[in-house]
């Protein structure tokens, strides 16, 4: 064993940080979600609908615009799919609370009524805590998430993984990868 008094089944276990409450875990920071473990809603019931209905009485937006706002809102850790985008888009024209967008573009752009308007006005403070949460998780994920920390940890995660899976570490290149982890955990947490 390493310095740190951990084992490489220690490392990979349930308790270690590719384990279930591990940063590269499922459900972690810099891990997938899956492994039988559900994955939060980003929107409850109705939701998405009034995020949309509002972005779209800020301005004019074709649905690809939309994915993106929403996209932007949580600092890229959702995206809606465009099989919610659309049907949603199409139950706002349908209740009167969008319209297509005057302008000879080839795709269709979409801006809020007078109807949309108004739902909006009446329901303010629902909105206003809506867009506050939504911009709570770009704000916690861009204290972590830069593209070059997703690279980097994606780097050391796979090269982890794939020399546990290849089955040829003798224990001491085992001690030596734990002391190596453990030691750069140590100069991160001194920066």
């Amino acid at each position: 064993m390493g310095a740190s008094g951990r084992g490489w089944e220690d490392a990979f276990g349930p308790d270690g940080p590719f384990g279930r409450g591990g940063p590269f875990g499922p459900g972690g920071p810099f891990g997938k979600d899956g492994g039988g473990r559900r994955r939060r809603r980003m929107f409850g019931s109705g939701e998405l609908r009034l995020v949309m209905l509002k972005l779209l009485a800020d301005e004019p937006r074709h649905g690809y615009e939309l994915i993106k706002a929403v996209e932007d809102l949580t600092g890229g850790s959702y995206a809606p799919s465009p099989g919610t985008v659309y049907p949603t888009l199409s139950l706002l024209e349908d209740e009167g609370a969008i319209a297509q967008a005057k302008g000879d573009e080839t795709r269709k752009a979409f801006e809020a009524t007078d109807a949309g308007r108004a739902e909006l006005e009446e329901r303010h403070d629902e909105v206003e805590a809506l867009f506050d949460r939504l911009a709570g998780y770009g704000e916690r994920r861009r204290a972590y998430a830069t593209p070059e920390m997703f690279r980097a940890v994606g780097n050391l995660a796979n090269v982890l993984k794939n020399r546990a899976r290849s089955g040829k570490l003798e224990e001491d290149t085992i001690r030596e990868i734990v002391d190596l982890v453990d030691d750069l955990a140590k100069k991160i947490e001194r920066l």
